[in-house]
């Protein structure tokens, strides 16, 4: 049997010794906890469907971002900020909230029209890249470094010492990719069965 903590080999464990009373194993057998609940089977199921519905959760928050920013939908962006009547996508976040030590760089990018097409790009790629389930490693990566530079933007946060949802949307996403979420409800397996993703293992 592997031993998981140290990796490798350790005895084999004998059942020869007569159980007790209760069922219970004596010193030096095999025992397996009563409680014992493998993730296989409906749990397995019910967790690759969960896992699902959380990617498409996240990434409709992304796209949507990109969306109201795009046409101004009224949400978070007002029309008349729209990116296609020549607002700043990043204009009003970084030029006005931004706060803590990194406020002063953060101000002199807002509005800067690289700055802009790479945020906005990074909002619809993710988004797209998580709905559609494809790419979940860059899609991770890039997502979990946007919302990581998002927490740095204004610290501390205003109801915690350090932590906000920025910093769980990005460990989120890096499980995401690690469970290999993409394969429920998603283009996952079609993806991977390219054969460009499949010599370049990071775009699966």
């Amino acid at each position: 049997m592997v031993n998981i903590a140290n990796g490798h080999e350790s005895p084999r464990l004998t059942t020869t010794q007569p159980l007790e009373r209760g069922g219970r194993h004596q010193a030096g057998t095999a025992a397996v906890p009563e409680n014992a609940s493998p993730v296989t089977g409906r749990k397995a199921t019910a967790t690759r469907y969960l896992l699902a519905g959380i990617r498409l959760a996240l990434g409709w928050i992304f796209l949507w971002a990109f969306l109201d920013k795009l046409f101004g939908l009224g949400r978070g962006t007002p029309a008349a900020n729209a990116w296609l009547d020549g607002g700043s996508p990043t204009a009003g976040f970084l030029g006005k909230a931004a706060s803590g030590p990194f406020a002063g760089l953060y101000h002199s990018i807002a509005g800067n029209v690289v700055v802009d097409v790479l945020f906005m790009a990074a909002l619809l790629g993710i988004g797209v890249a998580l709905i559609l389930g494809i790419g979940m490693w860059m899609a991770a990566a890039a997502g979990a470094l946007l919302t990581v530079l998002m927490w740095t933007a204004v610290l501390p946060p205003e109801s915690n010492p350090f932590m906000d949802d920025h910093l769980v949307y990005a460990a989120v996403l890096v499980l995401l990719a690690l469970l290999g979420a993409g394969t429920t409800w998603g283009l996952g397996r079609r993806w991977a069965a390219i054969p460009l993703v499949r010599r370049n293992t990071w775009l699966a």
